[in-house]
């Protein structure tokens, strides 16, 4: 790193403009290996690609009246966070000068001063690099919690909700965990790449959303289901690759540990999916794609606080016990009757709960020294640390009460504001958010059962067949036509008839024909 410097300056120098230019890039003392920062940068772009996986996902989940709205609050979501975060977030979560235990101050304000100095994360890495990556935290953290939006919430409510809440809830979680005077940095949690602030903060914090947004109207909850299945593969696949990154790259740098936390990655995902799909099957009889992907899911979310400190054998009872548990938690929406639409509560909170507790009884003081960094650290049980588990227990709760009440108190709050209604009309929930908010569609036309003529006017040789009227309305040339007005006439007043042959008629007329052949 010290060359890079060298060769800065040089390059700078050969420009006119270049005199005051090498102030820019200030070095300490500290020397940074290349294959530790290339690591990382690349780790963060994969973690970059868990926002359109978590766009495709949730749009698989809705209905397609609101699949595209979905998508668009996720991207809009990464747009809001990445300038929360330039502007004060990555300070108020990373501040190495604040010292009350609880938030950062402003010292990093703008990201003034993040430049070449050593992260508060790790010596390995500069503090300009640590940001990004961790950035990409938020941001995916912010996507997560949007699918509480799902098919009647307003998006520019959401917006001006998730700016406010990055601020007060996700940056005092992150400050907890990972800040150099955190609380529970300094207590002792363990906590590898966030299942405090990304997985209880997103999942927990998405149920109060629902909570305070309300219920779907009571016939949109019946006979759900995805609209397109093969978006929710799409969007897993998506996520499973960036999470990679995401677990890997907690480590900041390319070495022994990273590898262990991406192998905990892979092992935890696999049995979660399995084990989620069998539970399927002994209710449905299916191998459900939608059930293998969720598991899959509950899997990386309990691997996301759990993969840095774990043998290789401990992640086999991560992902079976996440993808049993988070299934049958995706019945406690219906006990507390809150419309968590999209699972968030049961996938995100409910594995990264297991995660954290299990990092009690398998975290190993010999894994956590792979990086060469945190070295001589007792882990869980199985290094006699028996007071870890109350630790992490009193983290798990606080984590939670915190979330919940202060995302509860929050959103009632945006919801108060003139113009910034949380909930769309009723109307507009029949409607579909994407006609209603976005003016556009996922995908544009109407599946109304498996085949062509299922839902057109019943054949009871009185009207004619006409083809099922089209989503887009006058969009494309047509009006939209409701089931219970008379199809078009096509009749000819002053000639013969030019209407199609009906059911009735066509069945009368093959009986005909294959008289005539026969005879």
């Amino acid at each position: 790193m010290a060359e890079v410097g060298t060769l800065l300056k040089v390059r700078f120098a050969d420009t006119p403009r270049a005199s005051p230019s090498h102030q820019l890039y200030p070095r300490d003392a500290a020397s940074f290996d290349r294959g530790d920062v290339s690591f990382i940068i690349i780790a963060g772009a994969m973690v970059f690609l868990m926002i359109p996986g978590l766009a495709f996902l949730y749009s698989g989940l809705a209905r397609r009246k609101s699949a595209l709205s979905l998508i668009w609050a996720c991207f809009a979501s990464n747009a809001i966070v990445i300038f929360q975060w330039y502007f004060w977030g990555y300070s108020l979560a990373f501040s190495k000068s604040a010292t009350n235990g609880y938030i950062g101050n402003l010292r990093h304000f703008g990201l003034m001063d993040v430049l070449g100095s050593p992260s508060p994360g790790s010596p390995l890495i500069p503090d300009l690099i640590y940001s990004f990556f961790q950035m990409e935290f938020a941001c995916v953290t912010a996507a997560i919690l949007m699918g509480g939006i799902a098919e009647r919430g307003r998006v520019l409510p959401a917006m001006v909700f998730i700016f406010m809440w990055m601020t007060i809830v996700y940056c005092p979680l992150a400050y907890w965990a990972w800040g150099v005077n955190g609380w529970a940095f300094k207590w002792g949690v363990f906590d590898f790449a966030g299942g405090g602030p990304v997985e209880i903060g997103s999942g927990v914090g998405g149920l109060a959303y629902s909570w305070i947004l309300g219920r779907r109207q009571e016939k949109e909850l019946l006979n759900f289901r995805p609209h397109n299945v093969s978006m929710v593969g799409l969007g897993t696949s998506l996520l499973w690759f960036g999470w990679i990154g995401f677990n890997g790259g907690s480590a900041f740098g390319a070495n022994l540990r990273a590898v262990i936390a991406i192998w905990n990655t892979m092992i935890a995902a696999a049995f979660g999916g399995v084990v989620w799909c069998l539970l399927d099957f002994r209710i449905e009889r299916r191998w459900t794609m939608v059930g293998f992907c969720s598991g899959t899911i509950a899997g990386l979310v309990a691997a996301t606080p759990s993969s840095g400190y774990l043998h290789l054998w401990s992640s086999v009872v991560v992902g079976v016990l996440a993808g049993s548990i988070c299934n049958f938690a995706t019945k406690v929406k219906f006990l507390v009757r809150v419309d968590d639409a999209l699972d968030l509560f049961a996938e995100h909170a409910v594995g990264g709960i297991i995660g954290l507790l299990l990092n009690a009884f398998f975290a190993s003081g010999t894994i956590i020294g792979l990086d060469d960094v945190n070295t001589g650290i007792k882990g869980g049980w199985v290094d006699h640390n028996w007071k870890q588990l109350y630790i992490q227990f009193a983290y798990v709760c606080a984590t939670c009460a915190y979330t919940f009440v202060v995302t509860a108190i929050l959103a009632k709050c945006v919801d108060l504001i003139p113009g910034l209604h949380l909930r769309n009309t009723p109307e507009a929930e029949r409607r579909g958010m994407d006609e209603i908010e976005i003016g556009e569609f996922a995908s544009d036309y109407i599946e109304i059962r498996r085949d062509f003529t299922d839902g057109a006017a019943p054949f009871d040789g009185k009207r004619e067949f006409f083809h099922p009227p089209v989503a887009a309305g006058d969009r494309h040339g047509h009006t939209e036509v409701s089931f219970a007005d008379p199809p078009p006439s096509h009749h000819d007043t002053n000639g013969p008839s030019h209407r199609l042959e009906t059911m009735s008629e066509k069945t009368e007329n093959d009986t005909v024909a294959s008289a005539q052949s026969s005879s």
